[in-house]
């Protein structure tokens, strides 16, 4: 009994010893536990945004090897089809090949005259590559071709192609140009995407070609979205409708596309599709220039308007 009751009263004294440390204790756990509680969960920080674009590609290197031998019979007759062939490439009846030579010698990749051997050369291997007989002769059989290639650069095309008219731009979602962007001050409206490529385009086309430099109108926009209620009022105020483009599904509808301004030939306007003004055009500065350098900013062109392009960094929606 003497041994029991020891053992009582050692355990009552060990409890009294530790019960204000564990009262201690306990107080710190729920303090412990109020503060977490409390506390904010932590909001993982989004991963950091892709790094926007803003390099531009290099320009296409073009062959400047403009002599070959053995061409020399597809070099005469290219020089006498170049004023003389009697075609109707996009549907009109045309004399000569000379708006055309510009372009038809970058898709081929030379940098040279028309009327040489080198570009008879270069224009039989492209043909080649398409399946033709490799005759280095300009025509109209092989021009179609390379036209569809290059209009199937276009997605408004290939959306026409499938038989849809593209959507017309969100006139809320459109980026206004500055008045000095505009030829004659005129407003006009883009995508803020199209907008954006066209600046930094005409900022390096001013730095690297001193003729654009010089002249201030040069490759201003005169016209960029156009809604297709003001084109159907134009079709029928001026009975100017273009077909089914300008009547009723222009590219300019889309915000994408955009005519600027490359001089013209005396007695025209700037938007003149006489064959005299569309040479003038594509022999001055800032049509060899675009044509060059248009693709590293997304433009591609019209070819039968040299003032029309258009930006491929967005695709026009079908309605």
């Amino acid at each position: 009994m003497c041994v029991h009751a020891g053992v009582h009263r050692g355990l009552a004294f060990l409890s009294r010893l530790l019960w204000p440390l564990a009262v201690t204790a306990a107080l710190l756990g729920l303090v412990a536990l109020r503060v977490t509680s409390c506390a904010p969960t932590p909001v993982p920080k989004p991963p950091p945004a892709p790094p926007v674009a803003t390099a531009i590609p290099p320009r296409r290197t073009l062959s400047r090897d403009c002599r070959a031998p053995g061409w020399e019979h597809a070099a005469h007759v290219n020089a006498s089809s170049l004023r003389g062939l009697y075609w109707a490439p996009f549907g009109r009846d045309e004399v000569g090949w000379r708006v055309y030579a510009p372009m038809i010698a970058r898709e081929i990749g030379v940098d040279c005259p028309a009327h040489s051997t080198g570009f008879a050369r270069a224009l039989a291997a492209w043909q080649k590559r398409q399946g033709f007989p490799g005759s280095g002769l300009v025509s109209q059989f092989s021009f179609i071709r390379m036209k569809g290639e290059v209009q199937g650069r276009r997605p408004f095309v290939l959306l026409s192609a499938q038989g849809v008219c593209a959507a017309p731009a969100d006139p809320a979602s459109l980026a206004a140009a500055r008045p000095d962007e505009g030829l004659g001050g005129k407003a006009v409206e883009l995508r803020p995407g199209a907008l954006a490529a066209y600046r930094r385009m005409v900022a390096l086309a001013r730095t690297e070609e001193p003729q654009i430099a010089a002249d201030p109108d040069l490759l201003k926009i005169f016209s960029a979205y156009r809604s297709p209620t003001y084109d159907a009022a134009r079709c029928a105020a001026q009975n100017n409708c273009n077909g089914r483009e300008r009547a009723s599904c222009s590219s300019h509808r889309t915000g994408l596309a955009m005519d600027v301004y490359l001089g013209h030939a005396p007695g025209y306007s700037a938007d003149s599709s006489a064959d005299a003004n569309r040479l003038y055009m594509v022999q001055g500065p800032a049509y060899r220039w675009l044509l060059a350098n248009a693709d590293r900013f997304g433009f591609v062109n019209y070819p039968f308007e040299p003032w029309h392009w258009e930006w491929t960094g967005e695709s026009p929606q079908a309605p």
